[in-house]
């Protein structure tokens, strides 16, 4: 299990590799965590660097590198933590990843895997792979080095009453809540068509969900990590759904707004929280940007006429 000192413990190892993200007051009571500034576009560099810091650390890191499946972000925060320290890179994603990540991957220097239209079926091909080479495997959410490394993100957080968090697989979501969960509300928000922690809590343990969303690109875990799903229960996470006009007109906001470029991911926290009672002082982590700027121009756009 991860607990808060593991999360400090993690703010050591990374610190001088990631960016402290600077939180902004919109108005009194409301307060952005712009996490979408960190290295590589998200959180996911986080997790990144404290897995390959701590395999180095004891020894457990092959020649071979390292491995991942993702969506996208959690292979470019892989990616970029692995360049900066000269570990060689292999990202697995599938075929439906937004073209701006592709190619970022491939500028970071990793070798890039397209296999299947989900994250389930690159996960199962960077397997295969991993067996294949003997390299070192980073999970996108459900190791303890990635779930402490994300959850730095909350040791940053300015004192608020309700954190509201995007859910995909869960890794940042379990990290905040070991980080804060002792003296602030954390609240999972997630797209109805990919709602995997909220069908977990529901059903007592990790079940498989259908994901079908536009924010699934980032938020597209078929399944909750073991390990999100045990801290979610311990903190008493609460879970809210939003539907996807909802993320999109809140990604539209951020940019009308504020001028804030994010990933329909990003965009999922804010969506939740107009549907949170009472939330008091609240911080929204706007998580990622890895987005191409012309679909969200397009979609304001359409909204304007």
């Amino acid at each position: 299990m991860v607990d808060r000192a593991d999360v400090e413990a993690a703010a050591r190892r990374i610190d001088g590799h990631v960016r402290p993200t600077p939180s902004w007051q919109v108005r009194p009571g409301l307060w952005f965590k712009l996490e979408m500034l960190q290295h590589s576009g998200s959180f996911k560099a986080r997790g990144a660097f404290n897995r390959i810091l701590a395999a180095r650390a004891d020894g457990s890191l092959p020649a071979p590198g390292v491995v991942v499946a993702s969506g996208g972000n959690a292979g470019l925060g892989v990616a970029y933590a692995a360049g900066r320290l000269g570990v060689p890179a292999e990202v697995f994603v599938p075929v439906t990843a937004p073209e701006t990540k592709v190619a970022r991957l491939r500028e970071l220097g990793a070798r890039v895997h397209q296999h299947g239209r989900e994250y389930a079926e690159a996960y199962a091909a960077s397997a295969v792979r991993v067996a294949e080479t003997g390299a070192l495997f980073v999970h996108a959410y459900d190791q303890p080095e990635i779930v402490a490394g994300q959850g730095t993100v909350g040791l940053e957080l300015p004192a608020a009453d309700t954190v509201l968090v995007a859910v995909g697989g869960g890794g940042l979501v379990g990290g905040i809540a070991a980080a804060v969960g002792e003296r602030a509300r954390v609240v999972a928000v997630e797209p109805e068509g990919a709602s995997a922690l909220h069908a977990a809590l529901a059903a007592g343990a990790p079940v498989d969900v259908g994901v079908d969303s536009v924010a699934g690109d980032s938020l597209g875990a078929r399944r909750v990590g073991a390990i999100a799903f045990d801290l979610a229960v311990r903190h008493k996470v609460e879970s809210i759904l939003v539907p996807d006009e909802a993320i999109v007109a809140a990604r539209r906001e951020l940019w009308r707004e504020h001028r804030l470029a994010v990933e329909h991911g990003a965009a999922t926290a804010l969506a939740g929280l107009a549907l949170v009672e009472d939330p008091g002082t609240a911080v929204v982590v706007l998580c990622g940007a890895n987005t191409d700027p012309a679909t969200l121009l397009a979609e304001t756009a359409h909204a304007a006429g």
